[in-house]
């Protein structure tokens, strides 16, 4: 039997019709339309899966929806994306479509996807990080999401690795988030051009600045540049990528002495550098509660990339 997975957007919902070994059928997506009544959304998402789902059986929809979501009530308590509150998604949807409906933040979703039909699918006991404009976490415990207290933990994002460090978008100073996230690494590489008064990086032909003005366009700016320099032995670049992978590592440690999973995910954009997972991992080896000779923790990288939220949030409804 086939299920039904959306991934759910500040701008797109993305929607799939997936077998039980996790191949997709059929896909689609339609526009968010930013901030929306509830009912709305919905009313769109169900026209979809009808046109989607056309031909075929399906038993359940799961969604992924960012924000703070209790998945045991099926409520959306908050999604500053979508400006909703105390949204009851499930039974919107239930009784829209009169199917099986289960619900769970967007993170957490694309972890178990990975986990069931993706990079971590050998092991049981995972931990995924995407590194967006965010730092986001999903936890897979004997095959089964965790997922805290009213299903508001696994907040990665937001423990400190510097004590008053870095501002944080939560309010505090110096969370994982602001230090390893895409836009960490950006705002690094940004700080270390206007440290650069000679210009004698090669940051700056890399990104197409003119050395002869004393601005650039920080919007051109993107996580490859500072890693393709490296490797080119520009040393600037260097500290950056250095200090971004060190940052990183860190809060993989703590990841890994808390839950001690066997596999920890890292996808976005960023994990697309092939060297990231063995560095990261050379230093989580090295530095992990127990050292080496301690229970090991594999560093992967995601591979269902942007169908990771739709196979996880139908995973969501598989027996």
């Amino acid at each position: 039997m086939n299920y039904i997975g959306i991934d759910i957007g500040g701008t797109n919902v993305k929607m799939a019709l997936i077998d039980p070994q996790g191949v997709i059928i059929n896909q689609s997506s339609i526009k968010t339309y930013g901030a929306r009544r509830p009912e709305e959304v919905v009313a769109d998402i169900v026209a979809e899966i009808a046109r989607l789902s056309s031909g075929y059986e399906y038993t359940a929809i799961g969604v992924g929806c960012p924000g703070a979501v209790d998945s045991r009530r099926g409520i959306v308590e908050y999604s500053p994306n979508l400006q909703w509150r105390n949204v009851a998604l499930e039974k919107l949807l239930n009784e829209a479509t009169g199917k099986y409906v289960r619900i769970a933040n967007d993170a957490s979703v694309a972890a178990l996807g990975e986990t069931m039909f993706g990079v971590g699918k050998d092991y049981t006991d995972t931990a995924m990080i995407t590194l967006g404009t965010g730092v986001g976490a999903g936890i897979v415990v004997d095959g089964e999401l965790f997922e805290g207290y009213n299903s508001m933990g696994t907040e990665i994002g937001h423990t400190v690795i510097k004590v008053g460090g870095v501002q944080c978008s939560c309010g505090r100073k110096g969370c994982f988030e602001a230090y390893a996230s895409a836009t960490a690494l950006m705002r690094e590489t940004r700080d270390a051009l206007q440290k650069d008064k000679n210009k004698e990086s090669m940051l700056w032909d890399y990104f197409g600045f003119d050395k002869t003005k004393d601005s650039y366009d920080a919007s051109k700016i993107h996580g490859a540049g500072p890693f393709a320099c490296a490797k080119k032995g520009d040393k600037i670049a260097k500290k950056v990528t250095d200090t971004y992978i060190k940052n990183l590592a860190e809060g993989v440690i703590n990841v890994v002495n808390i839950f001690r999973s066997q596999a920890v995910i890292l996808g976005g954009g960023v994990c697309g550098e092939p060297t990231l997972a063995p560095r990261v991992q050379e230093y989580v080896d090295k530095y992990r509660y127990g050292g080496k000779d301690s229970l090991p923790s594999v560093v992967l990288i995601a591979t269902l990339g942007n169908d990771a939220g739709v196979i996880g949030a139908a995973s969501l409804v598989m027996p």
